[in-house]
């Protein structure tokens, strides 16, 4: 098995915008979570002149944050996005919204379908008619692979989908299907974009719906039990969390007149019993993982075609998934270290 190069986990250096960002001001929803704060990260670093995150930490935490509070450009409300008048407060002098607020996980969506419609649709619709009504200029959203449901079609193509295979999915192709609509009659053009699998530094590794690469990571450095679902041989586009700010700050800016939805991935796939195997070998771990029930609403196969976003909004992902994990267990072997002492 390769051996992986030594990292650098100074992440953001490299500007992924051309715009003056200190003429601008942004709010991010769920920037207290694992991919928000990573935004807010990236806008602090580049000189935003303000980013303002709005978060119930229902789900995100003030720890990832931390670092930013005493910054003059930063500022944080605690509220709701089911909250139209928090809504409100949180676009009022605001240029572009990144929302990123949501209940993720599939599972979840199961065992709480009920929230996970009032969060990830009506949240949704309050932000964008807050963000429409307030003047923003482009609000960017996260989608979701998982709107792709039961398309057995490989690599993933933006204007093929088949049904979705879980509460959650349907939330996410509805938040589409709304932006779409008040683009074509409003005249507010807001962008998707569609993560596959998302994985880096900040990511939660605690919790019921902790997503597989934490789990592993933490399982390596603790050398303890590890349950692959079904048969492992499943595969994904994991995308390291750079790529992803990349393309919400690309997005942003990107000459656009209707309401758009893109891929945001690498190209590429790799198998979750290799996924283990590689953060087995990086953490030096000996547990030989085990086999579960295959995981309800779970697809198969998940392989993004990435020409769209390459093409519209000049896309170029950096971070490969080997990368990626180095820089990625860089931090959580720190975190895990600090949480001894």
């Amino acid at each position: 098995m390769a051996s992986f190069a030594a990292n650098n986990s100074n992440m953001y250096q490299k500007a992924y915008h051309q715009e003056q960002l200190e003429q601008h001001s942004f709010l991010i929803t769920g920037g207290a979570g694992f991919i928000g704060s990573n935004l807010v990260e990236y806008l602090l670093k580049h000189k935003a002149k303000k980013v303002r995150v709005l978060d119930n930490l229902a789900t995100g935490f003030k720890h990832n944050l931390a670092e930013f509070e005493s910054n003059p450009n930063f500022e944080f409300i605690l509220g709701d996005i089911r909250d139209v008048e928090t809504c409100k407060k949180a676009v009022n002098g605001i240029d572009y919204v990144l929302h990123q607020a949501a209940l993720g996980s599939v599972p979840r969506s199961f065992d709480d379908p009920i929230s996970t419609n009032a969060v990830n649709i009506s949240g949704f619709l309050n932000i964008l008619i807050a963000s429409r009504d307030a003047g923003v200029k482009r609000m960017v959203y996260a989608a979701s692979s998982s709107t792709y449901g039961d398309s057995k079609a490989l690599p993933k193509q933006e204007e093929i989908i088949g049904n979705p295979l879980s509460p959650y999915a349907i939330t996410k192709y509805v938040n589409e299907l709304y932006a779409d609509n008040i683009s074509k009659h409003f005249n507010f053009h807001s962008v998707g974009l569609r993560y596959f699998n998302v994985f880096g530094p900040k990511q939660n590794v605690k919790g019921a719906y902790a997503a597989v690469i934490p789990l592993f990571f933490n399982a390596g450095i603790h050398n303890t039990k590890v349950t692959i679902n079904g048969d492992g041989n499943q595969t994904r586009d994991f995308t390291f969390v750079e790529n992803v700010v990349q393309a919400n700050m690309k997005s942003l800016f990107a000459e656009i007149n209707q309401h758009e939805v893109f891929n945001v991935a690498v190209g590429d796939r790799i198998s979750v019993n290799d996924l283990w195997n590689n953060i087995k070998e990086l953490t030096q771990s000996t547990v030989e993982a085990s086999h579960g029930e295959n995981r309800i609403g779970d697809v198969r196969d998940s392989l993004a075609d990435i020409t769209k976003a390459k093409t519209l909004l000049k896309y170029n992902p950096t971070y490969k998934i080997r990368e990626g994990l180095a820089i990625t267990y860089d931090f959580f072997k720190k975190q895990a270290v600090a949480n001894e002492k």
